[in-house]
């Protein structure tokens, strides 16, 4: 009769499935415990199969999803395992007559951080970006400008024949003065110089985003600058010229029907660049030239060294550096 060797053949346990497959990866305890935010000592009562110390399985299963995700492997297998186990010493507890402990209460983190977590976590920022962004646009389609003037003050007086006009938009909108557009900086500040006349000058600031909305402000300036009037003879005009001649050149630019943007170079300076109201006067003094551009050539109205030249062009139209030397003749 043949002998036959008996074998046992039996398949792993969770807990040792659980250290086979944590030590495959080089993976200690701790490095699980740190990533998957389950306490130490419930790993070790896994891979020791100590189900007595374990939570209820509510908890016990979500440790096991966290497990299984953490080390790449399927989930249910592990469960499916872990009842499979625990129902049969449930069923040697009940033949020899004892009971599973009470189950402890645990103090689960709030939440455990998975690659789906993340995930959801960028998809609901996304969202919240897209939200927030629709409601600021929808915000600025409702509301007007920003508009807020530095200076001048209201009904503020000026000695000079001047002033600066500085204040604060919003950096998408677009700025005039007195109906002439103005450069805005990229954090929505802008500085105009302003020519006035003698008198009341009444100044309009008007901002209007890309939704058309404006918000608009107007400010009175007083000027005291009087212009000395003078009864100019031929014979003085000629004695002016010649005497500007040999010290210089005197140009003295007027607007009929403002408001006109001027810029005047003299020697190759930037002496003035800014928007002149109707009625106002600029004199400007060079030793060689002086150029001038402007908006509206036929309201631009210039006097050379005393005598009235006239408009810079008969015609509407924009002009760009008109020159006049002490050599220039009319």
């Amino acid at each position: 009769m043949v002998g036959f060797t008996k074998k046992n053949v039996r398949t792993l346990t969770l807990g040792e499935k659980l250290r086979n497959l944590r030590s495959e990866r080089r993976i200690s305890l701790n490095d699980v415990s740190r990533n998957t935010k389950i306490q130490l000592k419930y790993l070790e009562y896994l891979e020791e199969g100590n189900y007595k110390k374990l939570p209820v399985d509510v908890y016990v299963k979500g440790f096991l999803r966290s497990y299984a995700e953490f080390l790449g492997v399927d989930e249910k297998i592990l469960i499916r395992l872990y009842e499979k186990e625990k129902g049969i010493k449930i069923n040697l507890e009940k033949a020899s007559g004892d009971n599973f402990e009470k189950k402890e209460s645990i103090n689960m983190a709030p939440f455990l951080i998975t690659p789906k977590i993340i995930t959801v976590a960028i998809g609901l920022l996304i969202t919240a970006g897209l939200f927030f962004y629709l409601y600021r646009e929808v915000g600025n389609f409702a509301n007007t400008p920003k508009l807020i003037i530095l200076s001048p003050n209201q009904n503020e007086i000026e000695e000079s024949n001047s002033v600066v006009v500085n204040g604060i938009s919003d950096k998408d909108a677009n700025i005039f003065i007195n109906d002439q557009p103005i450069l805005v900086s990229d954090e929505g500040k802008f500085s105009e110089n302003i020519a006035l006349q003698s008198g009341t000058n009444p100044i309009n600031i008007k901002a209007v985003n890309r939704f058309g909305k404006e918000t608009n402000q107007n400010i009175i300036v007083q000027s005291n600058y009087q212009e000395k009037e003078q009864n100019t003879t031929n014979e003085e005009i000629n004695n002016s010229m010649a005497t500007a001649k040999q010290e210089g050149i005197n140009i003295e630019v007027s607007v009929i029907s403002g408001p006109v943007w001027i810029s005047v170079e003299a020697d190759g300076n930037l002496v003035f660049s800014g928007t002149m109201l109707m009625g106002a006067i600029q004199s400007f003094k060079a030793v060689e030239k002086i150029s001038i551009s402007s908006n509206k050539a036929n309201a631009t109205f210039v006097k050379f060294n005393g005598k009235d030249v006239g408009a810079l062009s008969e015609k509407p139209e924009a002009i760009k550096n008109v020159i006049f030397t002490k050599d220039t003749t009319f």
